[in-house]
């Protein structure tokens, strides 16, 4: 049995949709809002145990000891009385480590590590005590888990946002990688192999931790919305880009999912841009009506590839100055790629009797000032 305290928070609810995408079924969940004794029960059934609980943002600094401290004595005064050893992983703060003496929160995190390092220094079971940096993902709240959910729930609503310190240096950590983490030290763990930082007083997470300038974080996360007009996709390559798109993406309303597309349309069908990048090419998708030819033209230095996923097209190719042509029948019941290579003329023509379409992808973004386009028949 598998114990989740903080079940219904941010980390919680993701640690619990991974575990039971791993497989783990026999799980056993405490909120706040749970009376005593489901956490008394949970404990004497728990094999293991992921103490995620705790108070970051209360309306009385009263609650911050009650909240992170209280609880974690609960919880490990119930392991205890119901004679466990069971591994404990719990999630801190890097505020723990404050010396600051008006900081309540910081005071109420270090009790709360005593408390876990105190029980697996009298029991010797196993303990993970981890102080978090910046935790932001899918599922975080506004206002209260971190700036990135806040930036991320008003910049989708239009809402304006606020940088006091644009140069503050942020430590970011990414939920899919903390709560992959948490699983495979369960895995070691319970296979007898101890991770780094087990039993210690406190444990760097070994996934990656992100730094970046808050103004930078804000400026990222603004240019999101205006890429939908542009056609255009964040860098993927860059871990931290990507990580803040994906969660700016999860804070979209409801009725903002869906955009649409600028279709250009004439008798022979219609070619929609679906998208554009600077480093990756161009997305498009054509439309041919039955017995259309389009194309008739050639590139110098921009390559295309032509994928037909409805109906049957013939893709003609002849190489600039011969006068031998190559044809390939397509198909939607068999997808093929075709690769459309530089200084051939091509052209792809409508073979059936219904609309055929055609996913086209292109080396480099169409621009009107430089076209690389040279009209000439097959």
């Amino acid at each position: 049995m598998i114990l989740v305290t903080g079940a219904a928070g941010f980390i919680g609810k993701n640690l619990i949709r991974r575990l039971d995408n791993l497989g783990y079924t026999d799980i056993c969940t405490y909120t706040r809002q749970d009376p005593e004794d489901v956490l008394r029960d949970c404990c004497e059934k728990a094999d293991f145990v992921f103490h995620l609980a705790g108070v970051n943002r209360p309306e009385s600094v009263d609650e911050f000891m009650k909240g992170n401290a209280d609880l974690t004595e609960r919880l490990v005064s119930c392991l205890e009385k119901a004679g466990k050893k069971c591994p404990v992983i719990i999630s801190s703060s890097t505020q723990a480590d404050s010396e600051d003496p008006d900081n309540i929160y910081a005071a109420s995190k270090r009790k709360a590590e005593e408390a876990v390092y105190g029980y697996g220094q009298k029991t010797g079971a196993p303990v993970m005590i981890y102080r978090m940096p910046n935790v932001f993902g899918k599922w975080s709240k506004p206002n209260y888990n971190s700036a990135v959910a806040t930036f991320c729930h008003n910049v989708s609503r239009d809402l304006p946002i606020t940088v006091n310190d644009p140069e503050r240096m942020m430590r970011l950590v990414y939920i899919d990688d903390v709560v992959d983490e948490f699983a495979e030290d369960m895995r070691s763990i319970s296979e007898g192999r101890m991770p780094e930082g087990c039993g210690e007083r406190c444990t760097s997470l070994r996934c990656p931790i992100h730094e970046a300038k808050l103004g930078y974080i804000a400026e990222t996360i603004q240019s999101f919305p205006k890429m939908r007009g542009e056609l255009g996709i964040p860098r993927m390559d860059d871990p931290l880009i990507s990580k803040l798109y994906s969660t700016y993406l999860s804070f979209l309303p409801e009725d903002r999912f869906a955009y649409k597309l600028k279709m250009n349309e004439d008798n022979r069908g219609s070619f929609t841009e679906f998208l554009r990048t600077p480093d990756r090419g161009q997305m498009s998708v054509n439309i041919s009506h039955p017995g259309i030819v389009k194309g008739q033209h050639w590139h110098d230095s921009k390559n295309e590839k032509f994928l037909v996923v409805k109906g049957k097209g013939l893709i003609r190719f002849r190489k600039i100055g011969c006068e031998e042509i190559y044809d390939y029948h397509v198909n939607g019941e068999e997808l093929t790629v075709v690769d459309i290579p530089t200084g051939y003329v091509h052209c792809i023509v409508n073979e059936g009797d219904e609309d055929m379409v055609t996913l086209m992808w292109a080396s480099e973004s169409f621009d009107p000032e430089k076209p690389d386009t040279y009209r000439e028949e097959v």
